[in-house]
């Protein structure tokens, strides 16, 4: 006889050609049934939406059917008919079940209320839950989303470098690569670790961003974009942290810091568009079990044009919120780097709208960052959304040579490995900017999920690098 070809769950169920012959392949979500007919619903990852499957009793031996339990893998070969229950227009009547995998009763995802931190612990099954189905398949369309976004709009996609000898943040918390033995370190006559036989013969670590290779690319490409793994060797166990994620960095030339903050809108709210139109179904799925208020947020995000405001102005408002009664945890001054507390503030309260905040003092941003006129505050942009706090960071860069130098000198940069970007500055300078867009931030707020390290499939955080 011959062999039916597979079709995906989500191609079955928008089908009407009533009477022919399928095979659908997937996983047990549940199964119940009668002494006369089971009915199983099935799920192969391609839809938040499972298929029905109606077995009639009499054509399946009970040895069988004890076998088809919650997670058990099936090949299911039957008639496509119009589903007479709500909830589906079609099902499949089975001709023949396979028995693919069984799964036995300590499958830990067996179909019960599990926690969050019960499902982290098994993030290798975990993505077989509807939920995770829905923030995973939600994560690849904003990554198709970003792509496309870029490549419309004249970006080129530019590698930059995994591994580097740099520290862009300039905060020394990175992962450090190395062959050495660290069981029998080589060192010199000052004691510190001689790095000449190691494999790039110099100290180096996995990057914290790709922005200052990036800027190389903008100033010889035009407009680029970056997306990619980043790494932050930072002990925060927070729901908006983690060792590894994924950043968005682009870089355009002859951009000032008003062009970024249209950039930055202009993007953001296009992969919210693109969620809205492309991932219906999940999304509709997750505004129902995670978050109620999704959706709203999502169309409030696209609706309503951000908030632009200089630093200085969002102090003076969460002052006068102080002298109001309201209670902060950190304390607010001109100076301060605002906390995720001060951020929801100003966007979930005061505004009800996005927010990017701009022109920060010098001392609590990077060296990088183009001086304002008053010598106090640099062209920075923080864009703030609610729930979140701060999702984009980025600024104006500093085209001027001896500008920068004399920043880099003010705050004792080591800049022994960093004459190629300087050389930016000496070779036919331009005025650029460009901004980095945390991935998981970004999937965070589209998901209404509640913890970074539900966005990501395998999370690594302090003490942490399972699966």
């Amino acid at each position: 006889m011959e062999t039916i070809r597979r079709i995906k769950i989500i191609d079955v169920l928008k089908r009407e050609d009533y009477g022919s012959e399928v095979n659908v392949k997937g996983w047990v979500r549940t199964r119940r049934g009668s002494k006369s007919v089971h009915f199983i619903a099935l799920n192969d990852g391609s839809t938040i939406n499972n298929v029905q499957i109606v077995a009639d009793a009499d054509k399946f031996d009970d040895e069988l059917i004890k076998l088809i339990t919650t997670g058990a893998c099936l090949s299911v070969t039957g008639e496509l008919v119009q589903s007479v229950g709500s909830g589906q227009a079609v099902e499949i009547r089975a001709r023949e079940i396979e028995v693919l995998g069984t799964c036995g009763s300590d499958y830990p995802m067996q179909k019960k209320g599990q926690s969050m931190e019960y499902m982290r612990t098994h993030a290798h099954m975990r993505l077989r839950t509807n939920t995770f189905g829905a923030v995973f398949r939600i994560r690849h369309n904003m990554a198709m989303a970003v792509h496309r976004y870029f490549h419309e709009h004249g970006f080129f996609y530019f590698h930059t470098p995994i591994i580097t000898a740099s520290d862009c943040e300039g905060a020394g918390q990175m992962f450090q690569v190395t062959t050495k033995n660290l069981y029998d370190l080589k060192k010199d006559d000052e004691g510190k670790i001689d790095y000449s036989d190691d494999f790039f013969g110099k100290t180096t670590s996995l990057t914290v961003s790709g922005q200052l290779e990036g800027e190389l690319g903008a100033t010889a490409l035009g407009a680029i974009y970056t997306f990619g793994p980043t790494f932050r060797a930072e002990n925060s166990n927070t729901p908006r942290h983690l060792a590894e994620f994924w950043m968005i960095e682009p870089e355009v030339a002859f951009n000032d810091i008003h062009d970024n903050m249209d950039l930055a809108e202009d993007f953001i709210k296009y992969c919210v568009r693109w969620a809205l139109e492309h991932c219906q179904d999940d999304l509709a799925f997750l505004n129902k079990m995670i978050d109620k208020t999704l959706l709203e947020r999502l169309n409030f995000v696209v609706e309503n044009d951000f908030v632009r405001l200089p630093y200085t102005k969002g102090i003076e408002i969460l002052e006068e919120a102080v002298k109001n009664g309201r209670k902060f945890e950190f304390p607010i001054y001109w100076g301060a780097d605002l906390a995720s507390e001060h951020e929801r503030y100003l966007v979930e309260e005061y505004f009800k709208r996005p927010v990017i905040l701009t022109d920060y003092p010098k001392e609590i941003k990077a060296f990088y960052m183009k001086m304002n006129d008053d010598g106090k505050t640099v062209r920075a942009m923080d864009v703030l959304f609610p729930q979140i706090g701060e999702i984009i960071g980025g600024s104006e860069r500093e085209e001027n040579y001896d500008k920068l130098m004399a920043r880099i000198e003010e705050l004792n940069i080591p800049m022994k490995d960093m004459w190629w970007y300087l050389d930016t500055r000496r070779f036919g300078t331009c005025p650029h900017s460009g901004f980095g867009l945390g991935f998981e931030r970004l999937i965070l707020f589209v998901t209404g999920m509640q913890n970074i390290r539900d966005v990501i499939p395998f999370p690594r955080t302090p003490k942490n690098a399972e699966f």
